[in-house]
C-alpha cells in the first residue's frame, strides 16, 4: 500500500497552509480565446528546449512557458493561426518553424503536427471548429461521458489517462470565465512527475509501481487539497509551479525519493 498516512497528511497540511499565504494562482489573461487555449494544451507536454530565452522582451522562458509563449507570439502576428481552420493542414516545418528560437525548436514536431491536425479535424466536425462550442455542448459539468473531460478524450492529444490536459484546458477555461463548473467535486490534482516526485519526498505516498504511486498521488493531493482549504486547481499550481525546482517543497519526511521511470513513447507523465 502506499497511500498517505494521517500524520503525513497533517504535517504537509500545515505546510501547504503556510505556502498558500503568498501565492496567487495564475489567471491566464495573456491568454486571448478558448481555441488559442485548447491547442496549446494539446502539444504541452516535454519541449526538449535546452535553456530559457527572451520572447518579446520578456522572460526568460524555459520548457513550457516557452512554448506558450511562442505560440502566443505566432498568434499575435497572424490572428487565427491557433484555431481549428489555422491548423488543420499544419506540417511539422510548419511547427518548427513557430516555435523556433536561438537555433533551436520544439522537439517532436511531427508528433505536435499530428496531435494538431487530429484535433482541428475532429473540433470542425463536432463543434464547428469553435472550441467556444465546445466549451458550451456539456453545460458546465466536468465529468461524465458527455462532460468537458469526455468529449476532450475522443481527441488523440488529450486522450492520456492523466487527464492532464484536459484538466489544464479546463482549469484555464475557468479563471477565463469561459467554462462555469457545475461538477466543482469532479476537480482533480494532476499526478504527473513532478507532483508524484514531491509527494514521494514529503511522505505523502511511499515508492511502489508505477500506477500505484500515481493512483495514491492524485487521493492523497484531492485530500491535501480538503484538508488545506484549497481548490485542486490552485493546489495543482502551488504545488506544481514551486515544486518544479524544489522536491522538498513539503518536506522530506520520505527521503531522497523520486518518481517511478518514465513511460517510454507517451506524450504526457
Amino acid at each position: 500500500m502506499v497511500e498517505a498516512t494521517r500524520d503525513a497528511l497533517d504535517r504537509v497540511t500545515a505546510r501547504v497552509r503556510e505556502l498558500a499565504g503568498d501565492y496567487s494562482p495564475p489567471d491566464f489573461a495573456e491568454v486571448p480565446h478558448a481555441d488559442a487555449a485548447l491547442f496549446l494544451c494539446a502539444i504541452d507536454h516535454r519541449t526538449g528546449y535546452r535553456r530559457g530565452y527572451l520572447v518579446g522582451g520578456r522572460g526568460p522562458y524555459e520548457g513550457s512557458a516557452l512554448l506558450w509563449a511562442l505560440g502566443l507570439c505566432a498568434e499575435q502576428r497572424r490572428p487565427g493561426r491557433l484555431s481549428a481552420s489555422g491548423l488543420a493542414e499544419i506540417d511539422p516545418a510548419d511547427v518548427g518553424e513557430m516555435f523556433r528560437i536561438g537555433g533551436e525548436t520544439v522537439a517532436g514536431a511531427d508528433i505536435r503536427a499530428r496531435l494538431w491536425r487530429d484535433l482541428a479535424r475532429g473540433l470542425e466536425a463536432e463543434y464547428g471548429g469553435d472550441a467556444d462550442a465546445l466549451l458550451a455542448a456539456p453545460n458546465g459539468r466536468l465529468a461524465g461521458p458527455a462532460g468537458l473531460l469526455g468529449r476532450l478524450a475522443a481527441f488523440e492529444a488529450y486522450a492520456d489517462p492523466l487527464q492532464k490536459k484536459s484538466f489544464l484546458f479546463a482549469k484555464i477555461a475557468a479563471r477565463r470565465g469561459w467554462f462555469d463548473v457545475a461538477d466543482p467535486e469532479s476537480w482533480e490534482v494532476c499526478a504527473d512527475n513532478v507532483l508524484m516526485r514531491v509527494a514521494l519526498r514529503s511522505g505523502l505516498v511511499r515508492p511502489g509501481p508505477l500506477d500505484q504511486v500515481r493512483a495514491a498521488t492524485r487521493s492523497a493531493l484531492k485530500q491535501l487539497a480538503a484538508d488545506s482549504g484549497l481548490s485542486p486547481p490552485v493546489l495543482d499550481d502551488l504545488l506544481w509551479e514551486r515544486g518544479r525546482d524544489d522536491p522538498d517543497l513539503l518536506g522530506r519526511g520520505g527521503g531522497e525519493l523520486t518518481e517511478p521511470p518514465r513511460e517510454p513513447g507517451v506524450n504526457w507523465y
